[in-house]
């Protein structure tokens, strides 16, 4: 009998060991996107995650606190007075929203047109990369989780990101690119992540999900001008599901042609549009395919001056209505001032936020041009500021000579978003 017990202990041992085994790899499966952004932004991921004894560390529970303090600061301060803004005066919102020039900021989109079916963000900033998490060591959370502080940090204090510290922030480390601050905001704002498709745009502008994530990910990372983009899809609460593009791609003439880009923008229209803080790239003769490309498929278009100029807005198509202050542009960007601005912003309607190069309250502004159903003829015009924007062909002259000189700033340093 003694002799036969190791015989029934060992098949016993074996399975034991077996369960155990499957219990350990159940314990250390992939956390989902939805509680990876939640994990991210600071907030309590499911109770079942693979993250939640990481969100009882001490450097994420001082990480939880600074999120909760930012995004309060930024929601009583500007985001509440954005959606205020929304509901008065973007009464005809539409599926789709184009943000061009946006970088990862979601929260102003979001804020703007919060029930867009779509939106399509689109920069330079690489799409990213967030690995499994619970295979980094606590130090190197620790470290993204500070880093991802950072690359928000000008957002909330300007409204606007820089792209040169983005260009060390977001180029960096094993949670890289927009895709952890999109992850951060989604969460922040609310929303469920379902699932999330990593691709590129063809020619033709249809987006192709990529087989070998990694394949993708070490193109957008060498083609920084590349049309390679992230699906992400989320809902919020029992709420319609709805899709955030991202591209990482070059808005440059015969660039946005040939990655797709455009024609992906012609599908989706017509589009409500967002511009702010965009280096007055829509203003040079170099940008003039995403110019058009927003004209046309565009039939909102919610902008500060570093936008598409005035002159471009035919009063015959497009209703004009301005907000808040033109103090001109900042001294970096002094050569694109709009004389015509002056005549469009008297007796502009008050903003209760600051937004854009001129972030200080009282001294933003915004424009919402509207697109018309149809031309209207020319006796038909009710003569108004709107109807004074087109320059005379002499004044067009000169700004196209200006256009060809790039920014002081972006000579000596291309410090600002989108310097060529």
């Amino acid at each position: 009998m003694p002799a036969t017990t190791p015989r029934v202990i060992v098949p016993v041992l074996m399975a034991i060991t077996l369960a155990l085994s499957v219990t350990s790899a159940r314990t250390i499966e992939a956390a989902s996107a939805d509680d990876t952004a939640r994990f991210l932004a600071g907030l309590p991921p499911s109770s079942n995650s693979p993250l939640t004894a990481l969100a009882r560390d001490a450097a994420w529970l001082s990480h939880a606190h600074y999120f909760d303090t930012m995004f309060a600061r930024e929601e009583s301060t500007h985001l509440s007075k954005v959606r205020e803004f929304s509901k008065e005066y973007l009464t005809e919102k539409h599926d789709t929203m184009f943000y061009m020039f946006s970088g990862p900021d979601f929260l102003y989109a979001n804020s703007l047109f919060p029930n867009a079916s779509i939106y399509v963000l689109a920069g330079l900033e690489p799409v990213g990369e967030i690995p499994d998490l619970t295979s980094l060591s606590s130090w190197a959370i620790d470290e993204e989780l500070r880093n991802l502080e950072s690359s928000t940090d000008s957002l909330f204090s300007f409204s606007f990101f820089i792209t040169q510290k983005m260009k060390v922030q977001l180029h960096e480390g094993p949670i890289y690119g927009t895709l952890p601050v999109l992850y951060v905001f989604l969460a922040r704002t609310g929303k469920t992540i379902h699932s999330v498709n990593f691709g590129k745009l063809d020619e033709q502008g249809i987006f192709n999900i990529a087989e070998n994530r990694g394949a993708t990910n070490a193109n957008t990372k060498k083609a920084v001008g590349s049309s390679s983009g992230v699906e992400i899809v989320f809902s919020e609460g029992n709420g319609p599901t709805q899709s955030l593009y991202y591209f990482s791609t070059n808005l440059a003439n015969g660039s946005f042609e040939r990655s797709g880009f455009s024609a992906f923008l012609t599908k989706l229209g017509p589009a409500d549009s967002f511009i702010k803080s965009a280096s007055y790239l829509l203003h040079r003769d170099q940008f003039a395919s995403v110019r058009k490309s927003l004209l046309d498929n565009s039939a909102t278009i919610v902008q500060d001056d570093s936008g598409i100029p005035l002159a471009y807005f035919d009063p015959r198509k497009w209703r004009l209505q301005a907000f808040g202050r033109y103090a001109g542009p900042i001294s970096m960007f002094a050569n694109f001032y709009q004389p015509r601005m002056a005549d469009l912003f008297q007796g502009a309607s008050p903003i209760e936020f600051g937004i854009g190069y001129r972030w200080r309250n009282n001294e933003s502004n915004l424009i919402l041009a509207e697109k018309r159903s149809s031309p209207t003829s020319d006796e038909q015009l009710t003569p108004n500021a709107a109807a004074r924007v087109a320059s005379s062909p002499k004044k067009m002259r000169k700004r196209a000579e200006t256009e060809a000189t790039p920014p002081l700033v972006c000579r000596i340093a291309r410090v600002f978003p989108f310097c060529w």
